[in-house]
């Protein structure tokens, strides 16, 4: 019973992973489709692919901040096993109904920060604010502000240094190199992308696992998770979530292939440069803040504010309301547990 208890809430782990790479595609492919440099279908082929590259070096520091950054894993796992499958089931559930309704809207929110708000909202009824890691989350939480900025302040100058090296090239020559670098820049993201937040998921497994089944073995992230979460991620990057398309690639600013690839360097290298440290960043808030600069280069009547408005509202309620729907989640589930026996 316990082994199937534990296979299905890995499987319900690599669905979130999926609904990952669904939700966030905007991230890698909105920027290269909004300036038409491929056609969509070639974008998400292309983005799928560097985000499995990613298992290939990508390293494992987010997943295991994901793992015991954020609960304390000591104290859950002392639990026992169905603390720690009722816990993570309600954290994964939490995040995927905050994913699909703002994917729904149109929303590019994070899938980092629902996953990291629906793990506080399970743990909390079941270890109270103690099982929470404190400077973990404080670390998250300084990044839903910092990443976007890094990637506003990168996207700027690299928007800047790109036009200047260029300047005195005509606009046909400036369009034909960018449209070629533009591969390399979105395959830079995408690749970050994977990078990222593929390892969220390896953490979760990791907690399932040497939670439960694996109680005597010492935490770690073997191969086979890592495999398995980049084909999740990719998969799901490769069916695309095209709602939230629009907004990135077109109603944020207007973008030609010199700033397409200006913010997706800038976003790609942010993210890259931060999970190496195994700090989980939010790849919509960075591209986001790295269009933003990229556009503002152009004037600040070039960025539509109203939208990065809305934006940032998705971002501010996505850790209360995924921990809320975790919290209702994990109610129900433990209620239904108590009818069964």
């Amino acid at each position: 019973m316990l082994l199937t208890a534990v296979v299905l809430i890995v499987a319900v782990a690599l669905v979130f992973d999926f609904i990952n790479g669904f939700h966030d595609a905007a991230n890698s492919i909105a920027t290269v489709v909004g300036t038409r440099v491929l056609s969509p279908n070639l974008a998400v082929a292309w983005a799928a692919f560097f985000n499995f590259v990613a298992a290939f070096g990508g390293g494992v520091k987010v997943a295991n901040t994901m793992g015991k950054g954020i609960i304390n894993f000591d104290m859950l796992r002392a639990e026992g096993s169905e603390a720690v499958l009722l816990v993570i089931f309600s954290s994964l559930m939490g995040a995927i109904a905050w994913n699909l309704l703002t994917w729904w809207w149109g929303l590019p929110s994070s899938s980092s920060h629902a996953l990291a708000g629906g793990m506080i909202g399970a743990t909390l009824p079941v270890l109270g604010y103690q099982g929470l890691v404190g400077a973990g989350i404080a670390k998250i939480a300084g990044f839903i502000v910092l990443s976007p900025l890094i990637g506003m302040v990168l996207g700027t100058l690299m928007m800047l240094a790109s036009t200047w090296t260029v300047h005195k090239q005509t606009p046909l020559k400036v369009d034909t190199w960018f449209r070629r670098l533009q591969l390399v820049s979105s395959a830079i993201f995408s690749y970050s992308h994977g990078t990222n937040d593929a390892q969220k998921v390896m953490g979760i497994i990791a907690v399932v696992l040497f939670g439960t089944i694996w109680k005597d073995r010492p935490f770690h992230i073997d191969w086979w998770m890592i495999i398995s979460c980049h084909a999740a991620i990719a998969l799901g990057t490769f069916f695309g979530g095209w709602r939230i398309v629009k907004t990135m690639g077109h109603s944020l600013t207007k973008l030609a292939p010199i700033g397409g690839f200006a913010a997706e360097t800038g976003g790609g290298v942010t993210i890259i440069a931060l999970a190496k440290l195994g700090i989980p960043v939010s790849t919509t808030h960075t591209i986001t803040g790295a269009i933003v600069g990229v556009g503002s280069t152009r004037g600040w009547r070039a960025v539509k504010w109203g939208v990065a408005g809305r934006i940032i509202w998705a971002w501010v309620f996505t850790i209360p309301a995924s921990a809320l729907m975790a919290v209702i989640v994990y109610a129900v589930s433990k209620g239904v547990l108590l009818v069964v026996r």
